[in-house]
């Protein structure tokens, strides 16, 4: 796949995750107000640890998705139709006279300005602040999920369980 290709991917992929966002919001503020209320089930935090790894990881895919639909929007925007040579993300900035082109990163996120001397600068700062966010999310998913293990790992050893598998008594004769 062509880079625009790939970039018209993700552009036509970031519809559903912007539609995605606010039911991701709503889900969060719903579980967070079941929490804090009264009359919880009696295994609550083990759902919730269940549920939160579900909600970071879901919130790291979708912000991931926004973002590379911007680098593909970027991307199409920059080599199509007339005036889109230099990237419009790259004529706001005092060096417009060197630029010689721009190059894109779906890994991680990034529209790059590409200067006559071979140097690039970013052209928008909004690139760096989406992958960190998307790489805490992403952390915060699998420590969530080491943690849910551990916490079960430390349940079955304080009932009396060994490992997964559950030890079977066989009772005595007389």
């Amino acid at each position: 796949m062509g880079e625009s290709a790939l970039g018209s991917f993700f552009f036509l992929l970031s519809i559903p995750a912007v539609l995605a966002v606010p039911v991701w919001v709503v889900v969060v503020a719903v579980k967070l107000i079941s929490v804090a209320a009264p009359g919880r089930r009696p295994d609550w935090r083990r759902d919730l640890l269940r549920w939160s790894a579900w909600m970071a990881g879901w919130g790291a895919v979708i912000l991931y998705v926004l973002g590379a639909g911007a680098v593909g929007l970027a991307v199409h925007e920059s080599s199509s139709g007339a005036d889109s040579t230099p990237a419009h993300e790259c004529r706001d900035d005092y060096r417009v006279d060197h630029l010689v082109g721009q190059t894109a990163s779906y890994l991680p996120l990034r529209f790059d300005c590409v200067l006559d001397d071979g140097g690039t600068y970013p052209s928008s700062p909004a690139y760096f602040w989406i992958n960190t966010v998307v790489a805490v999310l992403a952390l915060a998913s699998i420590a969530l999920v080491v943690t849910n293990g551990y916490a079960a790992e430390r349940r079955a050893a304080a009932q009396g369980l060994s490992g997964t598998a559950v030890r079977s008594r066989k009772p005595d004769r007389p």
